[in-house]
């Protein structure tokens, strides 16, 4: 089980260096209006989790992000690889992170029932 400060120090690393890659390194179009939102690392720091939001809310748009993230995502890995100061570069998991999506529901709904008293 790793120091949970390094792993979230390693996190931290993580999130800045892919947000780093995806604007300066890769040219596909799928993945330029995505941000990075948070990094999770599993206990043995094998796996990162790596959560995404884009600017638009159609399937389609997510799903062609995802599909950029998942080409892309050996390309990235190599990269963190010389970037990152650890053992094992860990596997790069992409999920997109639907809290902004859940958070801007709960506005509408909160705005609706205030406008229907």
């Amino acid at each position: 089980m790793a120091n949970p400060q390094r792993a979230g120090r390693l996190a931290q690393e993580v999130q800045r260096d892919v947000t780093d890659l995806l604007l300066k390194r890769i040219n596909d179009p799928r993945v330029q209006d995505i941000t990075i939102t948070s990094v999770e690392l599993s206990g043995d720091l094998q796996i990162a989790t790596i959560y995404y939001s884009t600017l638009s809310d159609l399937a389609s748009v997510g799903q062609k992000a995802q599909a950029g993230l998942d080409a892309a995502s050996g390309l990235i890995r190599k990269e963190l690889g010389s970037r990152l100061t650890v053992y094992k570069t860990p596997e790069l998991k992409f999920v997109r992170d639907q809290s902004i999506q859940y958070g801007n529901h709960i506005e509408d709904l909160i705005r609706k029932l205030h406008t229907d008293n």
